[in-house]
């Protein structure tokens, strides 16, 4: 007689939630679920190199204002958990790290904090550590909508009171969804549902993908329901499609794996997007496959505000600690100081003037 095989999740919702979320992490930092071939499109850009830049690289000042509070760089701390055992720590560190380099924080989706108090610490533990940040809370653009069907989107409260953020993410993820074994497979009443919660709460709603892109058609209609801040998420990172084709059985795998570099890249989202500050006023943020201070200077000059990173920091943290994770945040500013002096940009308002070549 054979012994039936352990189901992987519980029969119970919030569980099954939690239990994703930990395999999401597992393989983020364990497996490779980069894009194969699809590049985020930083590697074909290059600066002019000033020879002559005048400065000391004492007197370069990364330091830069969003959504009205000061950060000493311009990068955000991306979204990546919360809502199971193991995240706390993770989030405690992340946040010492965010407060001490003076840096914005998100969170990882909220959607479990929302249907059990079990995990409440893994996310209010952002606050406590970092009691004057720029932190974002986050949750999914069909939650929203389930909730928005319901007529209860003023529970969204809960999670914006759980780390009294400054700004809601709604994330967006129709490719993650479809490729995962229990994901959603219905999209609709998502953009009514962000212009209700656009309008029934002050702080800042921001959209991103979750690595897939977004394009500028997309953003349009976004920040004309009143969305303050998009961020691109472009494809060339992390594939979160790869993810959870590896959480499929290995016999539905081969039917998904065309779709593990679909997106649109992050440089092509940056530019396309940026194009509507001509005439629109919103943030932008670039993530997706950001590496390096070199990459962060490189969205800062193809038009972003801030810029987000995940998965380095991550793995960084799996592998030395927090330790490691503050090495890894020190290493990227310094990068980026050092591409600001080497353009012979004092300012980030000066970085943002720089002129970036494209390679043949």
């Amino acid at each position: 007689m054979t012994k039936k095989k352990k189901k992987a999740f519980s029969s119970n919702s919030t569980n099954k939630i939690s239990s994703r979320k930990a395999d999401h992490v597992e393989l983020v930092v364990t497996e490779d679920v980069e894009y194969r071939e699809t590049r985020t499109g930083f590697d074909l850009l290059r600066f002019e190199h000033n020879a002559l830049p005048e400065l000391s690289l004492n007197e370069v000042d990364a330091s830069t204002t969003f959504l009205g509070k000061s950060l000493d760089a311009p990068i955000l701390i991306s979204s990546m958990t919360g809502g199971y055992a193991e995240a706390e720590k993770i989030n405690a560190a992340l946040a010492r790290t965010a407060k001490q380099f003076c840096l914005a924080i998100g969170i990882g989706s909220a959607r479990q904090a929302l249907e059990s108090k079990q995990y409440h610490k893994s996310f209010s533990v952002v606050r406590k550590e970092y009691p004057h940040g720029l932190i974002f809370t986050n949750i999914g653009g069909a939650e929203i909508a389930a909730l928005h069907a319901k007529g209860k989107i003023a529970s969204i409260k809960k999670i914006i009171d759980l780390v009294k953020a400054d700004g809601i993410i709604v994330h967006l993820n129709p490719l993650q969804e479809l490729m995962q074994p229990e994901g959603s497979r219905d999209f609709r009443g998502i953009l009514p549902a962000i212009d209700a919660l656009c309008h029934h709460f002050r702080i800042p709603v921001i959209v991103k993908e979750v690595g897939a892109g977004i394009s500028r058609a997309t953003a349009e209609r976004l920040i004309n329901i009143g969305v303050r801040v998009i961020d691109v998420a472009g494809a060339g990172g992390t594939s979160w499609s790869g993810v959870e084709i590896l959480r499929q059985k290995k016999n539905q795998r081969v039917a998904l794996d065309p779709f593990w570099d679909w997106g649109i890249p992050t440089v092509e989202a940056l530019r396309a997007v940026k194009e509507l500050k001509q005439t629109m006023t919103f943030g932008l943020i670039a993530s997706g496959g950001i590496r390096s201070g070199v990459d962060i200077a490189k969205s800062i000059t193809l038009g972003a505000d801030l810029v987000g990173i995940a998965q380095p920091l991550m793995k960084a943290f799996y592998e030395g600690g927090e330790e490691m994770l503050v090495d890894y945040v020190a290493t990227v500013i310094k990068q980026l100081k050092t591409t600001m002096l080497l353009t012979g940009s004092k300012t980030i308002g000066d970085l943002s003037g720089q002129t970036l070549f494209q390679i043949p």
